[in-house]
């Protein structure tokens, strides 16, 4: 049953003639009626459908202006690298002990960083830590022994793309509170991200098909995109 709240929000806008989203980031906000500081999301619909395969993207990008989310973040590392993780400000640090007691279903955190030496350990908790997407992978940065810089773009910004099995992606690119410049600072991160994604792709026609944007309470309207992707 819908509230008296959702009730009095614009209806059809997914059928509204799709803007820039520099036009349309004030109707987004006057959305946004509940009380707290809701989020500005975005969902694409990707050309998923492919003849010879699926396309599985998946990659991080780092927001400029922030999410103005707190994330906690795990680091099992070697000892050498416990410094590191410190100075990053790692809310959770450790190597053998850790990995324990990850085997034994203790996941207080958001995200989780290793070393390649670690990995080795990590790798065999597929099961645990697989289905609730915290498995270090290269390609997105959380096995590395830059310990510092990943903790600190973790904690700073940086929000994961990746599609699902219907080809939809989701994401935050920050909250109501956030001045256009930062909003629209994200986007473009997030577009650029999805270029050199595109570019590393064999695909047939576009990317993406449609844009949209809301709030977390809010009603979607569909952004234009400035160029073809």
């Amino acid at each position: 049953m819908k509230s008296k709240r959702y009730k009095k929000l614009p209806v059809n806008t997914k059928e509204q003639v799709a803007e820039k989203i520099e036009g349309l980031l004030s109707m987004v906000r006057s959305n946004c009626t509940s009380k707290f500081d809701e989020s500005i999301d975005l969902n694409f619909r990707i050309n998923n459908k492919q003849k010879k395969n699926e396309i599985n993207l998946r990659t991080v990008v780092n927001l400029p202006g922030g999410t103005g989310k707190s994330i906690k973040v795990a680091v099992v590392c070697e000892e050498s690298k416990i410094n590191d993780a410190n100075d990053a400000k790692a809310d959770l640090i450790g190597g053998d002990d850790l990995v324990e007691k990850i085997k034994n279903g203790e996941m207080n955190f958001e995200k989780l960083i290793c070393t390649p030496s670690m990995m080795i350990k990590l790798s065999k908790l597929g099961k645990v830590l697989g289905p609730k997407g915290l498995m270090p992978n290269p390609k997105l940065g959380t096995v590395t022994n830059e310990i510092s810089k990943a903790v600190t773009e973790a904690k700073a910004g940086q929000v994961e793309i990746r599609n699902d099995k219907d080809g939809n992606i989701g994401l935050s690119i920050g909250k109501k509170s956030f001045n256009d410049e930062k909003l629209i600072k994200n986007y473009n991160a997030v577009i650029e991200a999805l270029e050199k994604e595109k570019s590393n792709l064999t695909i047939k026609g576009d990317l993406i098909k449609q844009v949209f944007i809301t709030s977390s309470m809010g009603v979607s309207y569909k952004i234009k995109l400035e160029k073809s992707l």
